[in-house]
């Protein structure tokens, strides 16, 4: 509508972790199998029969919502030509050193058997001891409790006691630190525990950095292969890295080295054996008590399971200069972040803290990656390595990085030197992490690494537009995988919108089962519906329990069906709210009203107030060729469409949509309906031939403001504004285009500019609105016809007032006004204030019996006592000479106002009591 070549691509992504763990729910709940009793290939089959049947939900929910993309360039972060770009980039990436393997803790999802991303830990916040159910086990655990219990230090009768709130990572420790400037511990450096169900020496290691001798006992249990503060301690004292957990978060037998496989535990669930642990070391003596513990520990979002940090063999992307370089972006202004706070504060800590990328997923759902590990064929020679031993899978010499099975294959034989008949080529089972490929997006969707036209004419793209909470997840991947593969910048702006919650404020999630999908309000859902969804999804029995209680307590009467545009419009409102919403469906229903109201007027003045056979000129040539013709209430409806304009292409440009709607809104109904279309229906219906020139413009206005109107609100409104444009009558020279969103969006005209008249008739607008307010205050219905006066003795209040008496009675309700100067004597007449330099007043005589008249000088007497009192506070503020002169002013200006309004109160009550 600005005239400027839009290119909007829709796509999605494959949603690794969340769309394997739906999948395999259904698999075990449909057919009570697992995804390794089908096997790799048959499972995937499976998820793409999910991905075809639910996969289109997202973008039919973009297809009735109204957005304007290109659907002819959708893409799928799985389709052909972005898995391309996914190995490319991969591939560029290791040969210039910034992916590598590496052995590092990562969050681990025993459940699902696969390492996570930040964004996928959910923090469970504990207030103290807790049982809480998890997956894989019919059993509750308790959580948020500090155990303590006792190391022996070797060779004496000494001790020192830890506390932890896991207990079954002592399996793993392999150091107690304590503080080097702790007296209560000096005589223990140098000195060994020994763990009690191996006797493994344990070093009692000095460590400033892990322990703070004022908190507990000053003594630190050290896990290195469990914990990252511990990781790091283990690093400095070069101490053994023990993993006591299995990937299926069941004890392994390799914390006891001394009795191998038969190590007691092995193959028990981790909280059994937090269970038998705290009774072991009770008999043994060692055990020290247990305490509450406030806490937040993190639980996997898709799988509810709790997240252990675990030493993995993983691919990781080294990001340290690409981050600089994302932030020198942001502190330079290229890349701009609307809003600003918090958001360029949470960038600069999240790309400043520098952790490397974990790029690996133990999925099969999502791309594989690129890599392959060289092993010999059997039979074809001694191999003088176990290559599958963690030594060899851990040395890059035997890894190769391509773009295609063969070319790795090419690459081993040539690096090996042997013929590439005796090598095989073990591609890793692992799958990227889902963030790798949408961090491509920018330029994968055009056609990236092919230089294409696309990628010539719309890379690097203008706007990216997302939820604030995958800032770092998203957003940030994406400028540094640009920055590395194309660069450049891969946006300019960057528009970070509120997240829609719940109406209690919870971010909407399936796992919680309080996700409002919007075709349900766009076409409205019984509560039955609401119920009926719930059970079709992954929740248990107790969740949806849960659910339906809340679903009846939000919507006991089901979602009202609200259409797209209210919805819609609602969003856009809502962007005034900073970084959450929570989306209150009443709104949505008022601005359905809202819509209807829209659609009733534009009805209405096309219907009632055009004549018949209309056809619309162009009020700016109108206004050019003879400007005398146009009244003061046109130039007024002219010059508030002109500001709305304005102000709604300022909202536009800087991303301030609450605006850009609000500003229409009030323009159609208050402006053109309520006030205009008020104003000019005496003239439009009158045949008098003396009035068809006021007629003639009154239309054409009438038209021309409806017109643009609609294309200021057709962004945000598009369904009913393209309805409504469509419907209007001709110009001679035909439409300006075939429809409403290929029309020139309104800007700000000089020609528009009656900034006078408007300050005239907004005086105007006062006196009406007076009159008006006393009319209603005193129950006179537009039936009667009473005195009514303007008072002032302002020139220009005065002048505005004759040249627009006839506006004044129309709205007013009146035959006519007397304009009458402040000394004026008036009898039985109720006063209003309209400003400090005019009143109105409307005559009451005969209107009331004697029991209302006492009634209304009760009502008189309270306000007087409650404006006396204000005026009291004001003049108290005005006359203190402590007060800041600005605060005086105001307060002396107020003060003012308030004197105006006493004596106006005064004067009814002795107007009302002549009516006794």
């Amino acid at each position: 509508m600005c005239g400027k070549h839009v290119l909007w691509v829709p796509g999605t992504d494959h949603a690794g972790i969340a769309t394997q763990s739906v999948v395999e729910k259904r698999l075990y709940r449909d057919e009570k199998k697992t995804r390794h009793d089908l096997g790799r290939e048959e499972f995937l089959k499976k998820v793409w029969e999910w991905k075809h049947e639910k996969g289109g939900q997202i973008t039919q929910q973009l297809r009735r919502l109204g957005a304007s993309v290109d659907w002819s360039r959708e893409v799928f972060t799985m389709d052909p030509k972005l898995c391309k770009a996914v190995t490319e980039a991969f591939c560029r990436m290791y040969a210039n050193k910034k992916i590598y393997r590496a052995k590092r803790l990562v969050n681990w999802c025993p459940h699902l058997n696969t390492a996570l991303s930040n964004i996928e830990v959910e923090p469970l916040e504990l207030t103290g001891k807790t049982l809480l159910k998890l997956p894989g086990s019919p059993k509750k655990y308790p959580f948020g409790i500090f155990q303590e219990f006792a190391y022996k230090v070797e060779g004496t009768d000494d001790e020192l006691v830890v506390a932890t709130t896991r207990l079954e990572t002592m399996l793993g420790d392999t150091a107690v630190a304590i503080h080097p400037d702790d007296p209560r511990y000096k005589k223990f450096h140098g000195k060994f525990v020994s763990h009690p169900f191996n006797g493994r020496r344990i070093p009692i290691v000095l460590d400033s950095e892990l322990v703070d001798m004022e908190k507990g006992t000053g003594c630190v249990k050290v896990t290195p292969a469990h914990d990252p503060h511990d990781k790091e301690c283990g690093e400095r004292h070069k101490l053994e890295f023990i993993t006591m957990l299995n990937d299926d978060g069941t004890v392994n037998a390799a914390w006891d080295k001394k009795n191998g496989t038969g190590a007691p535990y092995a193959g028990m669930f981790r909280y059994d054996v937090r269970l038998e642990l705290e009774k072991k070391l009770t008999e043994l003596g060692l055990y020290r008590g247990t305490k509450s513990k406030e806490m937040v520990i993190g639980r996997c979002s898709r799988s509810g399971d709790i997240i252990e940090p675990m030493l993995k063999s993983q691919w990781w992307v080294n990001i340290d200069e690409m981050a600089d370089k994302s932030m020198a972006a942001v502190r330079n202004g290229d890349l701009k972040l609307i809003p600003k706070s918090p958001n360029e504060q949470v960038w600069f800590k999240w790309l400043g803290n520098k952790q490397p990328w974990c790029i690996s997923r133990q999925l099969w759902w999502g791309h594989r990656i690129p890599a392959y590990l060289i092993k010999t064929k059997p039979g074809a020679g001694a191999t003088k390595v176990d290559e599958d031993s963690e030594e060899y899978t851990m040395d890059m010499e035997n890894w190769v990085v391509a773009r295609s099975p063969e070319a790795a294959l090419a690459e081993a034989a040539k690096r090996r030197g042997v013929p590439a008949s005796s090598l095989d080529m073990c591609q890793d089972p692992d799958v990227l992490d889902t963030w790798f490929s949408s961090g491509l997006f920018p330029f994968s969707v055009m056609g990236w690494p092919d230089n294409t036209p696309d990628l010539q004419a719309f890379f690097p793209t203008h706007l990216l537009e997302t939820g604030l909470d995958i800032l770092f997840f998203w957003v940030a991947r994406m400028v540094m995988m640009s920055l590395e593969l194309m660069g450049t910048l891969p946006f300019k702006t960057v528009y970070l919108h509120a997240m829609v919650r719940d109406a209690r404020g919870r971010k909407m999630s399936k796992s919680l089962g309080n996700v409002i999908d919007p075709l349900e309000i766009i076409d409205g859902a019984t509560l039955k519906d609401l119920h009926a969804k719930l059970r079709k999804g992954n929740l248990n029995p107790d969740e949806v329990k849960t659910c339906e209680k809340e679903q009846k307590d939000d919507f006991p009467n089901g979602i009202e069906q609200c259409g797209t545009d209210a919805l819609r419009y609602t969003l856009a409102q809502y962007t005034r709210q900073g970084k959450s919403v929570s989306l209150n469906t009443a709104i949505v229903v008022s601005n359905r009203m809202f819509c209807n109201k829209l659609w009733n007027g534009a009805r209405f003045l096309l219907t009632k107030c055009l004549p018949a056979g209309f056809q619309p000129k162009d009020v700016l040539k109108m206004l050019a060729a003879t400007p005398e013709i146009f009244e003061p209430r046109d130039k007024w409806i002219l010059h508030r469409l002109n500001l709305v304009a304005t102000e709604t292409n300022r909202g536009m440009r800087e991303y301030d949509f609450s605006v850009a709607t609000d500003g229409v809104q009030k323009l159609i109904v208050e402006d053109l309906c309520n006030t205009y279309l008020e104003l000019v229906k005496p003239i439009v219906y009158s045949t008098d031939a003396k009035m068809a020139t006021q007629r003639d413009v009154a239309c054409n206005v009438l038209y021309f403001s409806l017109e643009q109107s609609l294309r200021l609100l057709h962004p945000t409104m598009p369904f009913v504004t393209e309805e409504l444009w469509q419907r209007l009558p001709v110009m001679a020279g035909g439409r300006p285009a075939e429809t409403i969103m290929l029309c020139a969006f309104p800007q700000n005209r000089k020609e528009l500019d009656f900034s006078a008249t408007a300050a005239a008739f907004a005086t105007v607008n006062g006196v009406i609105g007076g009159i008006r307010g006393l009319r209603t205050e005193y129950k006179l219905g537009y039936k009667v016809r009473p005195e009514t006066y303007v008072i002032s003795d302002d020139a220009q209040t005065v002048a505005c007032c004759k040249a627009q008496e006839a506006d004044i009675c129309t709205l007013g309700g009146l035959d006519r006004i007397n304009i009458v100067p402040t000394t004026a004597k008036l009898d039985q007449c109720v006063e209003s204030v309209v400003s400090s330099t005019c009143k109105v007043a409307v005559c009451l005589k005969g209107a009331f019996n004697a029991a209302e008249v006492k009634a209304e000088l009760k009502k008189f007497d309270k306000k007087l006592k409650n404006v006396n009192k204000n005026l009291q506070k004001a003049l108290a503020t005005a006359n203190n000479m402590k007060s800041p002169a600005a605060v005086r002013a105001k307060k002396q200006a107020q003060a003012k106002d308030l004197q105006n309004e006493l004596d106006m109160i005064e004067k009814s009550i002795e107007q009302f009591k002549s009516f006794l």
